[in-house]
């Protein structure tokens, strides 16, 4: 038995690309064993082995996406309601491995269904899954099993339906057995909510899957993202709070706005020639930085330094993170020139490595993506020594657009986490987790280098913190930066506590444990602080390799 805990995510709802993302990341750079638990949105899966007649209709007449999977089986049903597991795991290679396999999971299912009430389950001998009135002339489906495994390691996994809309099952031939039924918890009179099931499941999977305990963390919302709301019409502080009390975070414990920061949040106004140079080269080129737009405490040294982080696609963004300062007024067209003014500043500034930052435009087709791939191409046209880190929106988790930026080849890849698990709808509520991670196991896929931020002080735990981290780590992650959060206004989410330099050294000191090429964690770090040594760092790890 393996010392190491089963690492159990309840992740909430996902769309099923995205989760197929995450597992291939933590299947392919990952040894740890894993157990991702969520929801889809309304969708129908083909597996290797699944026919296009049995998918009775058109699928976006019923709301659906039809997807070609990589794991066994026909065709199948996923959707709210339905509880989903993936569990990455290391098996046995050798001769009976993967049928063991598939048996232990069916065995989950079969001490869930049974630990929640259900009588008479069990196996079909002539059909995988798992079956009610097993003893019966009417056996009917309750789960479907449908796996993947290579060289010792599983993805894919369970589909247990708990309370999903039933009438979705009869526009497909599911699991392509015609003359067999499919049937629910509820159905079958066993009236359970989703974190009951998620629980029996969580608890159970330890046990049959001989793991020594488990490490679980949840995501507070099992629905989907809400639409993209500004903060002037609604997200307002009241609403923020309630968010944070339903994830756990007490927001009447929170430092007071006006309270004293820690000295060591004291920055002294530095504008010496270079930075005001620097600004008016900003202000001439009328180009738009994070830096100002987003108040970063190093904006003094960096620009000092010669160096700062543009910010494209407009300064008005569709989002509205409860921690962020930018403008969340209605977004304007976007400048057909702007790539070409970025280009520039940083031709004329003669920068050896150069930041582009985007708000995220939802309102855009493409999130603002083509935009970002000229304006990596613009420089490179202009400087083609000068490298390039971009920091993206999740774009929605849209392949085809996340791949027109990997496909202009930025030196680096960004893609900020923000915070952990349990906070992410209370802080970031039209993102997800699951999307994000799943950006980077694409980016790092794409052969990218890949960085990731975290957001310290919003009300997270330290052992949260961690937990983050080796999911990043998972992923094989390559840069990873952490700093203290500071309240922009009374608007925005709270300072629950102010993270301390030796805070920071020892969460330093654990992520640098965890492997990644290079950590950034200070009380004022941001996501393109100390950008340009973070990559050299990068760069000697992956020749030393």
């Amino acid at each position: 038995m393996t010392e190491r805990p089963l690492r159990v995510r309840w992740l909430g709802r996902v769309r099923y690309r995205d989760a197929h993302a995450l597992q291939h990341g933590l299947f392919r750079h990952s040894s740890e064993d894993y157990l991702l638990l969520l929801e889809h949105p309304h969708v129908y899966t083909s597996g290797v082995r699944g026919r296009a007649e049995h998918v009775l209709v058109d699928p976006a007449s019923v709301g659906a996406e039809l997807v070609k999977a990589d794991r066994g089986g026909d065709v199948t049903y996923h959707g709210p309601g339905q509880l989903v597991g993936y569990p990455i795991l290391s098996v046995p290679i050798g001769p009976g491995s993967i049928p063991d396999h598939v048996h232990r999971v069916e065995q989950l299912v079969i001490e869930t269904l049974e630990s929640l009430g259900l009588s008479d389950v069990g196996r079909l001998a002539e059909y995988p899954g798992v079956w009610v009135g097993v003893s019966t002339s009417n056996p009917r489906k309750i789960c479907a099993i449908g796996t993947r495994a290579s060289r010792g390691r599983t993805m894919h996994g369970f589909a247990l339906n708990v309370a999903p809309d039933m009438s979705m099952f009869s526009h497909i031939i599911p699991c392509g057995i015609p003359d067999r039924p499919v049937t629910s918890l509820k159905d079958e009179g066993i009236d359970v909510e989703m974190d009951v099931v998620v629980d029996t499941v969580t608890r159970l999977a330890a046990l049959v899957f001989s793991r020594h305990g488990v490490e679980r963390e949840i995501e507070w919302q099992s629905a989907d993202a809400p639409e993209p709301v500004a903060l002037e019409a609604g997200l307002s502080s009241r609403s923020i709070d309630r968010r944070l009390a339903k994830a756990g975070v007490d927001s009447s414990l929170a430092v007071k706005i006006l309270s004293r920061k820690p000295d060591w949040l004291r920055v002294e106004a530095k504008m010496g020639d270079d930075y005001l140079k620097l600004r008016k080269t900003m202000r001439t080129l009328d180009l738009v930085t994070v830096c100002e737009e987003a108040g970063c405490p190093n904006i003094y040294e960096c620009w000092a330094d010669g160096t700062a982080t543009f910010m494209i696609n407009g300064d008005r963004c569709t989002r509205a993170c409860g921690f962020c300062l930018i403008d969340t007024q209605h977004p304007l067209p976007l400048d057909p020139v702007e790539p070409d003014r970025v280009a520039r500043a940083v031709e004329q500034m003669g920068l050896a490595y150069a930041v582009v930052t985007t708000v995220t435009r939802d309102d855009l087709g493409d999130g603002g993506a083509e935009a970002m791939a000229e304006t990596i191409r613009a420089i490179r046209r202009r400087s083609p020594n000068t490298q390039v880190e971009v920091l993206i929106s999740d774009c929605k988790g849209d392949e085809h657009d996340l791949q027109t930026i990997f496909d202009a080849r930025p030196d680096v890849l960004n893609h900020n986490l923000e915070t952990v698990l349990r906070l992410q709808r209370a802080v970031r509520p039209s993102a997800s987790y699951a999307c994000s991670l799943a950006v980077l196991a694409r980016a790092k896929a794409a052969g990218l280098v890949t960085k990731s931020g975290i957001i310290l002080g919003m009300g997270e735990r330290t052992e949260e913190v961690v937990v983050a981290l080796e999911d990043l780590a998972a992923i094989d992650l390559d840069i990873v930066t952490m700093g203290q959060y500071l309240r922009p206004s009374a608007a925005h989410v709270p300072v629950a506590r102010y993270w301390s330099p030796d805070d920071f050294d020892e969460i330093r000191h654990t992520a640098q444990q965890m492997g990644f090429a290079h950590v950034e964690a200070s009380p004022l770090t941001r996501s393109s602080y100390h950008a340009r040594q973070a990559l050299n760092a990068a760069e000697v790890v992956s020749e030393s390799a």
